[in-house]
């Protein structure tokens, strides 16, 4: 079964991967590769546009009740399917990282909170989406009336002696710097 699921995965992942730009999206020429600020990029022989490889910008929510018991869901979409992590997402246009941290929470968990600082900004490169920087905040939940969206299976608060197992490195090191539950 875990190597059906697994096959599976690479195949969704494979689907879903962001695709190169090929033709320009000025002038619809087919793109060159040219060494372009010290990189090889795609660029357009015709107008002269080049395509700049610039990372995805995403926050997480650090969420913690009254009682400083810690928010995680489990994922019911990929990147990490069926895992335990921090509520987040990608940040929309227009919009600041604090806003998108909250917007992010209440989506998946209709969760309200106010940001109470910064934990940390990180690199990442993802099988998925390429290039991410991410942006974890520290929110406190304003209630824990709990409604998770068709991107999560299950989510809740948990003391630390009852906190799922996080896998995924960049949420488990978040939890680990916050010095949770000490903070």
């Amino acid at each position: 079964m875990d190597i059906v699921l697994s096959q599976v995965r690479s195949k969704l992942i494979d689907y879903y991967r962001m695709k190169p730009f090929s033709f320009c999206p000025i002038c619809a020429t087919p793109l060159n590769e040219a060494f372009v600020d010290g990189r090889n990029r795609m660029t357009c022989p015709q107008c002269g546009w080049i395509h700049y490889v610039n990372p995805l910008p995403v926050a997480i929510a650090f969420t913690v009740n009254r009682n400083n018991e810690l928010l995680v869901i489990r994922r019911a979409h990929e990147p990490a399917f069926n895992e335990w992590a921090l509520p987040g997402g990608f940040l929309e246009a227009g919009e600041n990282p604090e806003e998108g941290c909250l917007r992010e929470l209440f989506e998946e968990t209709s969760l309200e909170g106010s940001v109470d600082g910064l934990i940390g900004v990180y690199h990442r490169e993802s099988e998925l989406y390429g290039s991410l920087v991410v942006v974890a905040y520290r929110v406190i939940a304003a209630h824990e009336n709990i409604s998770i969206n068709h991107e999560v299976f299950e989510a809740g608060f948990y003391t630390p002696d009852r906190l799922p197992h996080v896998r995924i490195p960049l949420h488990r090191q978040i939890i680990d710097e916050t010095r949770w539950p000490g903070l």
